[in-house]
């Protein structure tokens, strides 16, 4: 399930950015966990499962129309079980009334193959 950052999941929310090719710098991840802390913009979601954090999918407001996913990061003893896939569905419930959703350089491919992925599991 996601749930929306807060300030005391901070560690957990850094040591799952950190696994972004761009946010392996400390300098660049704190200047990333303050902009969505401080960015009305900048959305961070955690997926939780039981009780562990999972996973981290940021969404950026971009303009009136469009939602970027920016960053999808899964702890790499999770991954490929769906939860990044999971991720981006969730992300893409809420803010689809309102926005386009859509990734960034970074995060497009990946979004794109789960969007192809659910196409093809309602449509078999």
């Amino acid at each position: 399930m996601l749930i929306r950052y807060k300030k005391n999941l901070e560690k957990i929310a850094m040591g799952l950015l950190s696994f972004m090719p761009e946010e392996k710098d400390v300098k660049k991840l704190q200047q990333t966990i303050k902009e969505y802390e401080t960015n009305p913009d900048w959305h961070l979601y955690l997926w939780k499962e039981v009780d562990d954090v999972l996973g981290a999918i940021g969404v950026r407001i971009e303009d009136e129309i469009t939602a970027v996913i920016q960053h999808i990061s899964v702890n790499p003893s999770h991954r490929n079980l769906g939860i990044g896939k999971k991720m981006v569905n969730e992300a893409t419930k809420i803010y689809e009334g309102k926005y386009s959703v859509c990734g960034d350089d970074m995060t497009e491919q990946f979004f794109n193959k789960c969007g192809e992925q659910t196409n093809q599991s309602e449509n078999p």
